[in-house]
């Protein structure tokens, strides 16, 4: 029996360093078959992966880690960042070597249909999901473009007027069409999201009182655990707005497949969230520390009570609110245009069909994203919805499908028993990722949805397409 399972060992070695170098001569094929095309593709280095990971996941949302905390509390807060951090890695590591196996795959499309029985009708249902989750982003951050600019010029006109003035200004930022050329401005972006955070942490703490202020509501009041009272729409409302921060799998692929070495690919996602986890933690605990329970805002730029503070620490995140949008879009513009010109010279050269077809595919996502923004014109439960709504699967349920999938064919259907306790605990972690995402499915949009008709009925937030001023 032992000499069985050795051989069987030994033929998954071999099978799976076959599969090594034909992976490296896929990647080398694509590289070749682009040499003649004047628009080249697979030219990421780990680094200037890196930069795109930095810039998606350094972002807006990381200012509603105090809200959420005011929510959680510190204690559950600050382990729900970890923990999530953690699965977050796990499940992209487990994308990258899934995208390794097959090196044909360009996004998250090309995964589900890989996944779910080599179906038409899952890559369809994804694509739509896919393309849903990115004009969402899109949107968001054309609401707080429009936030900014009231914020800025004290609402000097129409709040549909800003989205629109955001929307457009990020439109001429998408027509790049590779993600090389995107990776100088992802830097620059990822910087001044940091250094934007890192001022909004200082000045609220060294600022004399919050926004809001007032000797009836007291210094500012913050909970090492839940306060009393805390609903589970509410909780879980902020458990959404911390895993939408750090979920973003969903882009890696379409990553992983214009790099030169995609082997490397460990590198970039390793360094990125070891990141996150430092400044998202600080940051959060820090503000909320500082504003309290009594006036904590989401973003939190708006718990800062001096003006010139708050619109210094906003203002550099200005190449964020622009780029992240514009990172978004390009994804989903690429996976159409590929579709409509794969095989063609339109692809891989300049010419004026495919520059039109480009520019067209950038407007209607745009315009698009546009009418979401005024459509649910809150940050918080927007980030919720896309949470609940497309987290569920590019999260959780696709990445534990893909080890089972794996890991069956590298040790067959009943690998957990043929890997000892690693198969069973690699077996459990995965079935609990699929579990998640069924719950985030479930009670995770009943709470999302709840939460935006409790916020309509209270009359908290404008009517869709207002004026209504949206400033911090």
């Amino acid at each position: 029996m032992n000499d069985l399972v050795e051989g069987h060992k030994a033929h998954l070695h071999h099978n799976i360093a076959a599969n090594s170098s034909s992976d490296e001569e896929s990647v080398g094929r694509q590289i070749e078959l682009e040499a003649g095309n004047s628009i080249k593709y697979r030219t990421c280095s780990w680094q200037k992966t890196a930069a795109l990971l930095f810039s998606e996941y350094i972002c807006l949302a990381i200012m509603s880690f105090p809200w959420s905390y005011s929510v959680l509390g510190l204690v559950p807060g600050l382990i729900l960042t970890v923990f999530i951090a953690a699965t977050v890695l796990y499940t992209s590591l487990v994308i990258w070597k899934f995208c390794l196996r097959h090196p044909e795959i360009r996004d998250v499309c090309d995964i589900g249909q890989a996944l779910f029985w080599d179906s038409k009708i899952v890559w369809y249902l994804t694509a739509i999901m896919f393309l849903l989750n990115n004009t969402f982003i899109q949107g968001l951050h054309c609401l707080v473009g429009a936030e900014y600019l009231n914020t800025m010029t004290n609402h000097s006109t129409c709040t549909i007027a800003f989205s629109a003035i955001t929307a457009i200004i990020a439109f001429v930022f998408s027509l790049p069409r590779t993600f090389s050329a995107l990776a100088r401005l992802a830097t620059f972006s990822a910087l001044f999201t940091f250094i934007s955070v890192l001022l909004a942490t200082i000045f609220s703490a060294i600022e004399e009182h919050p926004a809001g202020y007032t000797p009836e509501l007291g210094e500012p009041d913050f909970r090492a655990f839940p306060v009393k009272g805390t609903t589970f729409v509410n909780g879980l409302s902020a458990f959404l707005n911390i895993s939408y921060t750090f979920i973003g799998q969903i882009t890696l692929p379409s990553f992983i497949a214009e790099m030169k070495e995609p082997r490397d690919f460990w590198k970039s996602v390793t360094v990125v969230t070891i990141a996150e986890v430092i400044v998202f933690s600080l940051v959060g605990a820090i503000i909320y520390v500082y504003s309290g329970n009594q006036y904590i805002t989401s973003p939190a730029f708006g718990s800062l009570g001096n003006e010139v503070y708050k619109k210094v620490s906003f203002s550099f995140m200005i190449p964020t609110l622009i780029f992240l949008g514009t990172l978004y879009a390009s994804v989903s513009a690429r996976f159409i245009f590929f579709r409509i010109f794969e095989g063609t010279r339109h692809k891989g050269n300049h010419t004026l069909v495919g520059w039109a077809t480009w520019v067209a595919i950038l407007a209607v996502l745009w315009i698009l994203a546009f009418i979401i923004a005024e459509v649910i014109p809150f940050f918080s439960d927007l980030e919720s919805i896309m949470s609940s709504l497309f987290d569920s699967f590019f999260g959780f349920i696709f990445w534990g499908v893909a080890y089972m999938r794996m890991r069956r064919a590298d040790y067959g259907p009943n690998f957990y028993k043929v890997r000892g306790i690693r198969g069973w605990i690699g077996f459990l972690v995965n079935l609990g990722l699929i579990l998640m995402g069924l719950f985030l499915i479930g009670p995770g949009t009943y709470a999302s949805v709840d939460s935006v008709v409790l916020s309509y009925r209270d009359g908290s937030f404008g009517k869709p397409f207002t004026c209504a001023n949206n400033g911090l």
